[in-house]
C-alpha cells in the first residue's frame, strides 16, 4: 500500500498523528530500560539507534527504511543479549522503531505493537527488583497514566488482548483491560496526558 502523508487506511483509518502518538508512547517505555541493555552490552549500539528512528519519525519525518531497518537490527540484538532483562530492553527499542508501521486491521495481534513494551518495561522492572511483582503493577499504573486519550481512542479501535502463557502478556491483557476501562469513564475521569522533553504532548 503506498503511503499516504497523513492516513493510512484498512479497516479503520490511522492518521500520521495519531501513529506519532502511539510511537511517542512506546518509545517513552523503550527508553526507560534501555539502560538495562547497555549495561549488559555497551558496545552494541543498535537498540539506541531504534530508538533514535522513532523519534525521528516522532518529529515530523514520513515513515521510512530507516525504521524497519532499526527496528530488525534491535530485535536481532534481543536474541543475542545475555540476560531476559537485557533481551526485552531491546525488544521494547525494535517495538517503538516498528510503531509507525501499526497496521489499521481489527486484529488482537495488533495491541501488541502498542503496549507490549510496556509491559516488558513493567517486567523488567520485577527482575531487577529480585521478581517484585508490586514493582510490575506499579510500572502498569504509570504506564497508564502516561496513555494520553489519543492513544487510547487508537487502542480501542483493536479487539481486546487476552493473558498469555508469559508474564508479559499477562502484564499487557491487564494494561490493556485498564485501558479500556479509562476509555468507558465520564468525560474528566480519563488518563493524563503530558509532555515528554523530546517532542509535543501525547495528545498533540
Amino acid at each position: 500500500m503506498a503511503q499516504s502523508r497523513h492516513t493510512v487506511s484498512g479497516e479503520f483509518d490511522l492518521s500520521m498523528d495519531e501513529l506519532r502518538v502511539v510511537a511517542r508512547y512506546v518509545v517513552r517505555h523503550a527508553e526507560d530500560v534501555l539502560p538495562v541493555f547497555e549495561q549488559a552490552v555497551p558496545d552494541d549500539s543498535r537498540p539506541r539507534a531504534a530508538i533514535d528512528a522513532a523519534w525521528t519519525f516522532i518529529n515530523g519525518a514520513n515513515r521510512a527504511r530507516l525504521q524497519r531497518v532499526t527496528s530488525l537490527d534491535a530485535h536481532r540484538a534481543a536474541r543475542s543479549a545475555p540476560s531476559e532483562a537485557a533481551r526485552l530492553a531491546a525488544r521494547c527499542a525494535g517495538d517503538a522503531a516498528s510503531a509507525p508501521y501499526l497496521h489499521p486491521i481489527a486484529q488482537a495481534g495488533q495491541v501488541g505493537h502498542i503496549l507490549r513494551a510496556c509491559a516488558s518495561a513493567a517486567h523488567i522492572g520485577e527482575l531487577e527488583a529480585g521478581g517484585d511483582l508490586t514493582i510490575g503493577d506499579a510500572l502498569l499504573e504509570r504506564s497508564r497514566q502516561r496513555a494520553s486519550p489519543v492513544l487510547i481512542d487508537v487502542l480501542c479501535r483493536y479487539p481486546p488482548v487476552t493473558g498469555g502463557g508469559s508474564r508479559v502478556a499477562r502484564l499487557m491483557s491487564a494494561l490493556d483491560h485498564s485501558l479500556r476501562q479509562v476509555a468507558d469513564l465520564p468525560q474528566g475521569g480519563g488518563a493524563a496526558s503530558g509532555a515528554d522533553g523530546r517532542g509535543k504532548e501525547d495528545g498533540t
